[in-house]
């Protein structure tokens, strides 16, 4: 054997296994919080001011939005997802911390380079993806 392989099963006997149940909990029971947060946001709003359902969806989103990136900036929602995992970021409060820790991160470097720019690149394959998602399915969908 190698160096690179002896070193690699004398590293793994000192590794702890990760709690993957502990982990799947956490992020099924966190994401499913702020979906529910959403939904009784969209509901709230559409009781309140008589709004459609889909009025109402896109108040509710713009809110959870908010929410993060204003949790971001106080820098709160990196501990939030470091508890939560996978239930905090693959959420619209996800793409939302990676959009705006981005802009905070790169601000310095102004505005077109800096914030658009970094936020770009930190969620432009997700938009990307998204768009042609969307296109590739009002193909399909009646």
């Amino acid at each position: 054997m190698g160096l690179k392989a002896d070193y690699l099963r004398e590293v793994k006997a000192f590794q702890p296994s990760p709690p993957y149940a502990a982990n799947a909990a956490k992020a099924f029971f966190a994401g499913g919080a702020l979906c529910a947060l959403a939904q009784w946001l969209a509901e709230w709003h559409g009781r309140l001011f008589a709004a459609s359902p889909f009025a109402a969806q896109l108040w509710a989103v713009t809110v959870m939005a908010g929410l993060a990136i204003a949790l971001t900036a106080a820098g709160r929602y990196d501990d939030f997802s470091q508890f939560a995992g996978a239930g905090a970021t693959m959420l619209m409060t996800g793409l939302a911390n990676a959009l705006s820790s981005a802009a905070i991160e790169h601000r310095s470097e102004g505005w077109t380079a800096g914030v658009a720019g970094q936020m770009l690149k930190a969620g432009g394959a997700t938009i990307i993806y998204g768009m042609i998602v969307a296109y590739v399915l009002g193909l399909f969908w009646p």
